[in-house]
């Protein structure tokens, strides 16, 4: 019989439980149930979640979403956090001192201020050392949790609280950081990226793979905010498709080193239309501000021309 993901995630228990509190048109939430879906049945998670958006949202004390093992860390310590349990369990494994038959798997999830920026030398460690755990790190593009401040993951003139657009400075005036090709760089067995909605087969088939790979494996996951990126809340699903569509959001992953992109889009579409539907870029289509819509689009071809170039490489040697 063929494998069937549609209904084996339907099979499987929901381990990020309704009544959460994050934000209606939120990406987040779709990000960590889906994720954890790709856990079978009769395996244990335990999570480790950074300070952030999901973690306020979701475990307010005493009650919590989660149905397995939870820790809430600081912003800068969730793969630190992991790492030392994933080590601490392996050596009770070893010395007999919990049960064989059941399987534990280690997930750590982060918001891209507490991933890009506090939490990198973390995650760096976690990863280099090679620990058997999973990070996720939910990338809504500024420090949202506290008031929509930009982070090195805030793409290239957004508007946000500490980068206001204005008449001398058109909002942030750096590129977004590519931690994703960062991970790739420490040489993980699988790295991948994903986005919340609109593909869900793409989010559980590269979770299942991530969760199911031996050694420290990274999922970097586009998760729109409403209130930061300034759209409608019923228009998620489109901002994720207008991400990929116009490959300012490539899906791909990399296995051992070798990339393969998941959708090249047939007929690419220009960035501005991702761009429009939100707020935090209504300041590049006023007259005279062209220059900033060419200049993005000038970046993401640069990049999805190298992505194609990466793949062609990697699969050739």
């Amino acid at each position: 019989m063929a494998y069937n993901h549609k209904q084996v995630m339907v099979d499987r228990p929901s381990r990020l439980t309704s009544g959460h509190r994050m934000c209606a048109g939120c990406g987040a939430p779709a990000v960590a149930r889906t994720i954890l879906r790709a856990v079978k049945s009769e395996d244990h998670v335990v999570v480790s979640n950074a300070t952030g958006c999901m973690e306020v949202s979701t475990f307010l004390y005493p009650y919590t979403a989660w149905t397995d093992s939870f820790i809430h860390t600081a912003f800068e310590n969730a793969a630190a956090t992991l790492s030392g349990v994933e080590a601490a369990y392996k050596s009770m494994k070893l010395t007999g001192k919990l049960p064989e038959e059941k399987d534990t798997k280690f997930i750590a999830f982060g918001g891209d201020g507490g991933t890009y920026d506090i939490g990198l030398q973390s995650l760096s460690g976690a990863m280099e050392r090679g620990h058997d755990m999973v990070y996720v790190c939910y990338d809504n593009g500024a420090y949202m949790n506290t008031g929509i401040q930009r982070s090195s993951a805030t793409p290239k003139f957004a508007d946000t609280t500490t980068t206001p657009a204005g008449k001398v400075i058109p909002g942030k005036m750096q590129p977004r950081k590519d931690l994703t090709k960062i991970m790739v760089g420490h040489h993980l067995p699988y790295v991948a990226q994903t986005l919340a909605l609109n593909n869900f087969k793409d989010l559980y088939e590269k979770s299942e793979k991530a969760i199911y790979t031996k050694g420290a494996c990274f999922l970097n996951v586009l998760a729109p905010c409403p209130r930061g990126w300034g759209y409608a809340t019923e228009d998620l699903m489109e901002i994720n498709k207008l991400a990929v569509e116009t490959c300012y959001w490539p899906l791909y992953e990399v296995i051992d080193g070798v990339y393969k992109i998941s959708y090249k889009p047939t007929n690419k579409l220009p960035i501005e239309e991702f761009l429009r539907p939100q707020k935090r870029f209504k300041h590049m289509f006023k007259p005279g501000n062209e220059w900033m819509i060419q200049e993005f689009q000038d970046e993401v071809d640069t990049r999805w021309q190298e992505l194609l170039d990466l793949e062609e490489i990697t699969n050739k040697a």
